[in-house]
């Protein structure tokens, strides 16, 4: 899965369309995120003994690829891709964003997203 917990995302497609928001969680066995302030659900809990019941809101998790992430470089929707560094001669995979690639004209390696 290319998003991480702490990127900031943008919804695509569904209900909450356009919301941005920043990533609490991810699923990846489920291919699942969940994003702050996003996909608000009601719930209703019973009484349980001395507790009383109540309505609660919170979040659920939306499918992965409903969300597209933020470049930290352009501040606009992009693709990630990923390009392989060499530091002090071991071999490390940074994701990089393509839209920051595509507009600077910059080499990959110029655009790691941390």
């Amino acid at each position: 899965m290319k998003l991480r917990s702490g990127d900031s995302v943008v919804v695509i497609a569904g209900k909450d369309k356009g919301k941005n928001g920043k990533i609490l969680k991810v699923f990846p066995i489920t291919g699942k995120i969940l994003i702050e302030g996003v996909n608000i659900v009601t719930k209703h809990i019973k009484k349980q003994g001395t507790t009383p019941g109540q309505i609660i809101k919170m979040e659920k998790a939306i499918d992965a690829s409903n969300a597209m992430l933020v470049c930290p470089i352009t501040e606009k929707p992009t693709r990630i891709g990923y390009v392989m560094v060499e530091e002090k001669g071991i071999s490390k995979k940074f994701r990089f964003s393509k839209k920051a690639v595509k507009e600077n004209k910059k080499a990959a390696k110029d655009c790691i997203i941390k």
